[in-house]
């Protein structure tokens, strides 16, 4: 996988397991101590955003979710 693919990957991933919660992309940033601007770009198809290890297991937990599952590229 090429290395801006993975952060493709991971923001398609926040964008799904965030629609599964139901909740906007404000209410995720504010849960997560991040600024909206920062999940907005994250989630874009078209911005290479880059994460840290941190952020991403911050984002992973407000989500219910694992680093692993947002990292899957199936």
């Amino acid at each position: 996988m090429e290395n801006d693919g993975i952060y493709k990957t991971i923001g398609k991933n926040i964008k799904k397991y965030r629609k599964l919660k139901s909740i906007t992309q404000e209410q995720l940033a504010q849960m997560a101590n991040l600024s909206y601007g920062y999940i907005k770009n994250l989630e874009a198809p078209n911005v290479n955003a880059t994460i840290s290890i941190e952020s991403l297991n911050l984002i992973a937990k407000c989500l219910d979710t694992t680093i692993i599952k947002l990292l899957d590229d199936a």
